[in-house]
C-alpha cells in the first residue's frame, strides 16, 4: 500500500494507473490486477487502509512523545507529511473528492475521520488532565485543532512560504496558546 500511496502522491488517482503502481512495486500489473480487480478496487484498499490504522499511528506518535502536547504537535507534524509539496498536496486532495463524491470511498473516509477525531479529543483531554493545557471544552478544542491543520495545509500550499510543517505548527500553537496552563 506505501507504494501505491507514493504513486498517488505523485500523480494523483485520476492519473495513476495500475502499472505505475506496478512499476513503483517492481510487480507486473497483471499481479495488482489479480489482487485488486481493479484501480478502483486498489484505491478503495488504500482508502481502507488508511481508516484501519488511525489508532496505532496516534499510539505510535504518542510512545514517541513526552507529553499530550508534544503529541498534539507530532500529528501535526505527520499530516505535514502530506505536503512534500504543493503537487503532492494537490493529489492527496484529489483523493479527497473521490472520498466526497462517492459513497464507497466517503463510507471508508468517514470512518477513518471519526477515527481521528475520537484520537485527537483523547490527546486533548490527556493534556488538560496532565496540567498541560486549562480546563476547557476538549471536544471543541480537538475539532478545531483538526480544522486548523487542515485549513493551514490548503493556506501554505496557496501562499507557499516556507514549509507546510512550520505553517501548521505555528497556526496550531497561535490557536493552543490561550489554552496553555500557567506553569
Amino acid at each position: 500500500m506505501l507504494a501505491a500511496t507514493r504513486a498517488i502522491e505523485r500523480l494523483g488517482p485520476s492519473r495513476l494507473t495500475l502499472a505505475d503502481v506496478a512499476q513503483e512495486v517492481g510487480l507486473a500489473p497483471a499481479t495488482l490486477v489479480q489482487r485488486f480487480g481493479s484501480k478502483r478496487g486498489l484505491l478503495l484498499a488504500v482508502a481502507g487502509q488508511g481508516a484501519s490504522g488511525v489508532r496505532e499511528q496516534f499510539l505510535a506518535i504518542r510512545a514517541r512523545s513526552r507529553s499530550p502536547l508534544h503529541a498534539i504537535r507530532e500529528v501535526a507534524r505527520c499530516m505535514a507529511g502530506m505536503a512534500k509539496s504543493p503537487e503532492a498536496l494537490a493529489n492527496h486532495l484529489a483523493f479527497l473528492e473521490m472520498d466526497l463524491a462517492d459513497r464507497d470511498f466517503h463510507r471508508l473516509a468517514l470512518e477513518h475521520a471519526r477515527k481521528f477525531r475520537a484520537e485527537l479529543r483523547s490527546l486533548v483531554a490527556e493534556a488538560v488532565r496532565a496540567g498541560e493545557l486549562r480546563p476547557c471544552p476538549t471536544a471543541r478544542l480537538a475539532d478545531a485543532v483538526q480544522a486548523v491543520i487542515g485549513g493551514s495545509l490548503l493556506n501554505w500550499a496557496v501562499h507557499r512560504d516556507g514549509k507546510a510543517s512550520t505553517r501548521i505548527l505555528t497556526d496550531l500553537e497561535t490557536l493552543l496558546a490561550p489554552y496553555r496552563a500557567a506553569k
